[in-house]
């Protein structure tokens, strides 16, 4: 069983007043309420997501 890289990212800033693609990206990368942490698989899918709405979230260490 190979162990999965993740990332844990937390969203800083709102989806409100944004494009429809920055607030599906929220969505899919499973943030329900702002200054909520989500723990993710390092995939290139959700690289992309991370890296469309860089803006709005951070990545912790």
């Amino acid at each position: 069983m190979s162990k999965e890289k993740t990332i844990n990212i937390k969203l800083v800033k709102s989806g409100i007043g944004r494009m429809q693609k920055h607030k599906l990206c929220i969505k899919g990368l499973g943030f329900k309420k702002l200054n909520q942490t989500v723990t993710i698989i390092d995939t290139p899918s959700n690289r992309g997501m991370i890296n469309k709405i860089s803006d709005m979230i951070e990545i912790q260490e």
